[in-house]
């Protein structure tokens, strides 16, 4: 194996593009610390795919205490396809891998100082795998934001992402608001 060292690598005038080993995957060694960076078949792109964004585009009324589904029926971007969010509500990738997860539900009661408590919950597969909770004790507001996020191991094929909300209030009328996108689910593929 032979050594080379420069201050700069740079393309060729007139070209935008930099191959590094074009027909094998290459590990590029980041310096002493051992860390590297692998370049598969001589390509960097996507390695955050796939990705989503969703959103509520509306107010979706909820029951009083009662962990419901949130309908993310918008999306900002989905670059393979891989959300539903006309039936399902859910993400399904369709590579393998670790996936940061994010979600923010904004809840309203419909009446000032009526939450009491409320919950956001990531579902893989069906079964809650993490949670986030706020109790007001007896100082209730009436809209709050309540965000959660975590790092998920999917397999590519039939593991499949859900948030669910639930809101204890006084007024028995609560609902999850849209505003801006407050209320909003996503996911990015983050490594193997």
């Amino acid at each position: 194996m032979s050594k080379l060292e420069t201050n700069t690598i740079d393309t060729v005038s007139g070209t935008t593009n930099l191959t590094i080993g074009s027909t094998n995957t290459s590990t590029i060694a980041l310096g002493a610390s051992g860390d590297t960076v692998t370049v598969p078949n001589g390509a960097l792109t996507g390695q955050n795919y796939p990705s989503f964004l969703a959103y509520r585009s509306g107010n979706q009324s909820i029951t009083d205490n009662t962990l419901t589904k949130v309908q993310f029926n918008s999306e900002d971007y989905d670059t393979d396809s891989c959300y539903d969010n006309t039936t399902n509500y859910r993400f399904t990738p369709n590579v393998a891998g670790k996936y940061f997860v994010y979600a923010t539900i904004r809840g309203d009661s419909n009446g000032d100082s009526n939450i009491q408590f409320h919950t956001i919950q990531i579902y893989k597969n069906g079964s809650a795998i993490s949670y986030a909770s706020q109790n007001f004790q007896a100082n209730y507001p009436r809209i709050m934001n309540i965000p959660i996020s975590l790092v998920v191991d999917m397999n590519g094929s039939t593991d499949y992402l859900e948030i669910f909300y639930n809101m204890n209030d006084t007024s028995g009328n609560p609902f999850i608001t849209e505003g801006n996108k407050a209320s909003n689910f996503g996911a990015y593929r983050i490594g193997a």
